[in-house]
This record gives structure tokens, sequence and C-alpha cells, in this order.
């Protein structure tokens, strides 16, 4: 089982590695709120990374494959609500750097950049999918597989808390080093990239 999760993990990290929704949110939360602050959205992001894996060890991911009403509900609601956040930045002023006691800027609650990182991930069924196609090939069947999707699960959101928090302190270190205008550019490149995750998720279809 070492050998397996060892795999597991260098192709874990090459997946989370590539930015996806709840990393871009870690970027944006780190140079806009500072790494502290970011870390509700590590934890909602772990959280459904357990959700995610367990729902497929229970076979969610496998009727989101058969039935096309639960995986365009699960798609249509992912697309919606990455768009959403994706237009909030491309709207933004740039003027929402580090809040602090000082500036008297404005930082949404622990619970919102929580449930944020939580929405993005468990409405996305590409998440389902792939979990359903990736996570069975280090299962061995003949043993028992629920401490099996555990350890994968365990190391999976251990892999993507670390590279998270990596996104949100280069995030942090460009706001200081990039100040206001490049805030600005930092979140319009993230909103852009968020809304290209929209359509690209719009237009994915199921393998047949």
């Amino acid at each position: 089982m070492t050998e397996t999760l060892l795999l597991f993990a260098i192709v874990a990290f090459i997946g989370i590695a590539t930015p996806g929704p709840t990393v871009l949110l870690a970027l944006t939360n780190g140079s806009r709120l500072g790494v502290r602050a970011s870390v509700p959205g590590m934890v909602g992001a772990v959280l459904s990374d357990f959700l995610l894996i367990g729902a497929v060890a229970l076979g969610l991911g496998a009727l989101l494959a058969a039935s096309e009403f639960w995986f365009s509900v699960f798609k249509w609601v992912g697309v919606a609500y990455l768009a959403y956040l994706g237009l909030r930045l491309l709207r933004s002023t740039g003027s929402l750097a580090l809040p602090s006691e000082e500036s008297g800027g404005f930082a949404p609650s622990r619970r919102t950049v929580f449930l944020r990182s939580l929405l993005v991930a468990v409405t996305n069924p590409k998440g389902y999918l792939f979990f359903s196609a990736f996570l069975p090939q280090f299962i061995v069947p003949s043993e028992p597989q629920w401490p099996q999707y555990l350890a994968l699960a365990v190391t999976f959101a251990s892999i993507d808390f670390a590279v998270m928090l990596g996104y949100a302190c280069a995030g942090a270190q460009a706001m200081k080093v990039l100040r206001a205008k490049g805030a600005l550019w930092l979140e319009r490149v993230c909103g852009g990239a968020l809304l290209a995750l929209a359509g690209s998720l719009a237009l994915y279809r199921k393998q047949a």
C-alpha cells in the first residue's frame, strides 16, 4: 500500500498543482486577505475532497456518469457559481488588498471564505467523474475498500492543502510587490481564469 500511496501522491500533486477553481481561490484569497485569513477556504476545499471521495465510494460518481439529468444539475450549478465568482473579480476595483485595522478595509467572514471553496468543489461534476475514473486504479478489490479510500482521501487532502497554502503565500507576496495596480491585474487574471473554467465546464460533455 505504501508504494501505491506514493504513486497516487505523485499523480495527485501534478493534478492539484495545475490551476483549478479552488487553487485560484486560494491565490486570490492570499492576495486580498492574507495567508491566515485564507485558511478557512483551504479547509473548505479539503472538506470537499473528503466529500467527493466519500461520494464516489458510495457510488455517486457512477450515478452522475449514468444520469444525464443529475449530471446537468451539478454542471450548471457549478457553471453559475464559477461565473459569479469570476465576474465579481473582474468588477473589483483592485482596492481589496489586505484588509487591516488601519485601512478599515472590509474582509469577508471566515464562513464566507470557507463556503466559497467548498461550493466550488462540490458543485463541479468533473470532480466526481475524475475520482470515479482515477481512484479505482489504486484500490485493491480483494482488500477492505473503505480503509483504502480513507488513505487515498487523507493523502489527496494533505497535498491539496499544501498546494493551496503555497498559492496563498504566492498571492500574499505578489500583493506586497505589485501593490494596488498589480492587485487589480491579479484579480482580473484570476477572474478571467474562473470565467474560462466556467465556460469549459459549460461545454463539458460526459464520455459515453
